[in-house]
């Protein structure tokens, strides 16, 4: 994998932030930068049970904070103390159907944890950059085949995607405030459904068929009509790190999109991909037309910027990225191979692929 040669003089003097150490994606995050050699630090709420993180005895974190974004004075003590050059924020409520639930605190955990750290980060001294994570769910959608290019409208439909917008708007502004200021950079980095090893979120379609494959109960699928842009997990973290390098030596671009190419995919061609590699008996499936006005039913993303200003590109093709999420199950459910050892194994192979 390309190194990092400015996040890892950044982080030499002071480790890079991962805020949402404890989730999905920013367990694999703390991992990627411990093999690129990039020291680190994190912060997010305690671990959920069951999770990629509870899996792997030490992602080599030069420290971790288990605080929750929304407290100011725990948010601006702890960057105080670290006095980060980089931040990657990750740290969200990130299930839609969770939001329908707890509607204002997902607003306040997306859009006032944000504001929270852009205010804390841009007093401290050092501050370089902030990179804003968000999705592909702030375009405004209009359920059509069009791919979502990043100075489209943005809109939210559900009380997350809308949050989620929000949280782009805190980017903005503060983006600006940093152009008036003389301040760090600020980049809004979008990317599309997220899958890979390890993920045991409640509501999201891949842990769902885990968790009936191990039960080896029925599985429930709502809307297997519905389309997404299936990548695995280490392409858009690749394009992370990418587009923060850009920004750290170039500039001049604040936004982009990371998604896989070709056609999005259906629900039930992900679930046809990964019974074809699930290596024990795979129960029922039972497909059920859920509430379809609770989620966008079509979504696509044009990641033509990434691909052209940061010569960025994915190495998993949908299909593969399926493969290799259920894959990464049998092997450590089936073969003990180890949680840490399956995600090192992945982001191995997007070190090799991306030499070839």
């Amino acid at each position: 994998m390309k190194l990092a040669p400015n996040l890892q003089k950044c982080g030499s003097i002071n480790p890079i932030l991962i805020t949402g150490h404890t989730g999905f994606k920013g367990t694999w995050l703390a991992l990627l930068l411990r093999s690129l050699g990039i020291p680190s630090i994190g912060l997010a709420l305690e671990p959920t049970p069951e999770s990629l993180y509870t899996r792997i005895p030490s992602l080599g974190l030069e420290a971790e904070y288990f605080e929750d974004i929304r407290d100011f004075s725990a948010v601006s003590r702890i960057i105080k103390s670290h006095s980060p050059s980089v931040i990657f924020h990750l740290a969200a409520q990130p299930l839609v159907i969770e939001s329908y639930r707890t509607p204002r605190e997902t607003f306040e955990t997306n859009v006032m944890g944000t504001a929270n750290l852009l205010e804390a980060f841009g007093r401290s001294k050092n501050a370089l950059l902030f990179a804003g994570i968000t999705t592909d769910k702030v375009y405004k959608n209009f359920e059509g085949t069009r791919r979502f290019q990043e100075r489209d409208p943005l809109s939210g439909k559900d009380p997350y995607s809308a949050s989620k917008v929000g949280t782009e708007s805190a980017l903005a502004a503060w983006r600006q405030i940093s152009s008036v200021n003389q301040g760090p950079q600020v980049l809004s980095l979008r990317a599309g459904n997220v899958i890979g090893g390890g993920d045991f979120a409640s509501d999201r379609i891949v842990p769902d068929i885990v968790r009936g494959l191990i039960s080896g109960e029925a599985i429930q699928i709502r809307n297997p009509e519905s389309t997404r842009p299936w990548q695995h997990v280490v392409d858009p973290l690749r394009g992370y790190l990418m587009a923060s390098e850009f920004a750290l030596t170039k500039g001049g671009i604040n936004e982009f999109n990371f998604g896989p190419d070709g056609d999005s995919l259906s629900v039930s061609q992900l679930i046809n991909e990964a019974i074809s590699v699930w290596e024990k008996k795979t129960p029922k499936i039972l497909y059920e037309v859920g509430n379809s006005n609770l989620e966008a039913a079509t979504l696509q993303l044009d990641s033509s910027l990434s691909k052209d200003a940061l010569n960025w590109k994915p190495i998993w093709s949908q299909e593969w990225a399926i493969r290799d999420t259920f894959t990464w199950w049998n092997n450590v459910l089936h073969k003990e191979i180890s949680a840490e050892d399956a995600c090192l194994q992945d982001i191995g192979k997007a070190s090799t692929w991306e030499r070839s």
